[in-house]
């Protein structure tokens, strides 16, 4: 008798059945870690800018108010330092991040320097395979927030 040497139909069928249910299982995992790597890159730049502000402050001698900063987003990046090619990665530019001062009590015996940078995620539009999801926020601790 003559044996056929190769693989019967049936067994075709459940190897691409194992290897479409491992695919099911994986794609989701991997795409979550591509988004949180793509937050990466909005973090590196909130520490960039907590930075400069902390450096603004030292410089002058003082502790930022919003009003020292700007009336705007725009305005307090400029106030720090950064221009548009600044920041400027593959996901994440200058007009992502905003500083915000809270909590400045200049009377007090030891003023509290509080303050949030939020980074928003840019747009579809602006930037094809942008983030989802967000804002993400870094307090005067170096503690994100959001997402």
């Amino acid at each position: 008798m003559r044996r056929n040497k190769g693989f019967t139909l049936i067994e075709l069928m459940v190897v691409i059945l194992i290897v479409a249910i491992l695919a099911a299982v994986l794609v989701p995992l991997i795409s979550g870690r591509v988004n949180d790597a793509k937050w990466s890159e909005g973090k590196a730049g909130a520490g960039t800018v907590a930075t400069a502000l902390r450096a603004w402050c030292v410089e002058r001698g003082m502790v930022a108010t919003q009003t020292d900063l700007g009336a705007n987003a725009a305005a307090r990046m400029a106030a720090l330092g950064f221009k548009d090619i600044d920041l400027k990665g593959k996901y994440f530019a200058v007009g992502n991040y905003d500083v915000t001062v809270l909590n400045y009590d200049p009377a007090a015996t030891t003023p509290a320097f509080t303050y949030t940078i939020q980074v928003t995620a840019p747009t579809q539009a602006a930037v094809p395979g942008a983030p989802i999801g967000g804002p993400l926020q870094l307090n005067q601790d170096g503690l994100f927030s959001g997402l």
